[in-house]
């Protein structure tokens, strides 16, 4: 009888079951170092499978994930997969994900009655469809410059003035023009709050139950003026703003600081620097796209 080759297995002696156990419980920081061990060891560190047991274990991390004007992109287990087309073809448009279903608003590429029927649409991961979002006719603006999502509801920019529509009550309105005259460069919304910075380069929150902009206090000292260039992304129920920083005259230094931020007794907002530095150094002329944080 003809010997027959054993299995591979991602740790000797052990089954594969409870070696991607081994490998789950491994922090996401040293995995470059283990992709070197073996083909089958990278196979697994990118699959879903991975990703599965960590959530199990709650051993997932929150990353941030920078999104650069020079080639870069964002990973996925280390690849790009197709999904379902959506009704119609867009670029500049606003988007927010309630309750698992993405809503996508504004920036369709063609003028027509297709355009109109589909300005607004939305996403179910379950049935893995995309639904046309009924939408009045007169807030069926074209590019969308930016949005969030506060209390249920979806906030859509575009360039003058903006929508809001309530998922729950299946209702749209008109966004508040204090709301609008405010809201500069791309938004984070913490605690409730959504956070920019203004024309004065100050980082302010926006209380939607006041509709009042607020200045954030206590991290003027640890901060530069925003007058262009920063994005910000709530990391853990904290606020974190990246910026380009002057780097060298080949290099732009890529700038981050995370700030704890909280709401005042007297009903202010304030914050404090947990810790601000460079995280990157990338070629002269590149410029941040978009940030986001994603549980790995």
């Amino acid at each position: 009888m003809a010997d027959v080759a054993p299995q591979s297995q991602l740790i000797p002696n052990l089954p594969d079951d409870i070696a991607l156990q081994c490998l789950a419980r491994i922090p996401r920081s040293h995995h470059p170092t283990l992709y070197l061990v073996s083909k089958s060891w990278r196979s697994t560190l990118t699959s879903p499978a991975l990703y599965n047991t960590r959530s199990l274990l709650r051993t997932t991390e929150n990353f941030l994930y920078l999104k650069l004007r020079i080639n870069s992109t964002f990973h996925w287990f280390n690849c790009w997969e197709m999904g379902p087309r959506m009704r119609i073809g867009r670029e500049f448009a606003a988007a927010g994900v309630v309750n698992g279903k993405i809503y996508v608003m504004g920036g369709c590429v063609v003028d027509n009655w297709a355009r109109s029927m589909n300005w607004a649409e939305v996403f179910d991961p379950v049935t893995g469809l995309w639904t046309a979002l009924p939408s009045p006719i007169e807030v069926r603006d074209k590019w969308m410059h930016a949005s969030a999502v506060v209390g249920g509801r979806v906030y859509a920019m575009a360039d003058r003035g903006g929508v809001v529509y309530d998922v729950e009550g299946c209702q749209w309105r008109s966004v508040s023009k204090r709301l609008d005259l405010g809201w500069r460069g791309r938004a984070a919304v913490v605690g409730g709050v959504l956070y920019c910075y203004d024309y004065l380069g100050k980082i302010r929150g926006y209380d939607v139950k006041e509709d009042v902009w607020k200045e954030l206090r206590g991290v003027d000292k640890g901060l530069p003026k925003f007058l262009c260039g920063a994005t910000m992304v709530n990391f853990d129920d904290r606020l974190c703003v990246v910026w380009e920083g002057k780097g060298s005259g080949k290099e732009v230094d890529i700038m981050c600081a995370e700030i704890q931020v909280w709401r005042d007794e007297d009903g202010g907002l304030s914050g404090n620097i947990l810790w601000s530095d460079m995280i990157l150094v990338v070629p002269n002329g590149a410029s941040i796209v978009q940030c986001l944080a994603v549980d790995l």
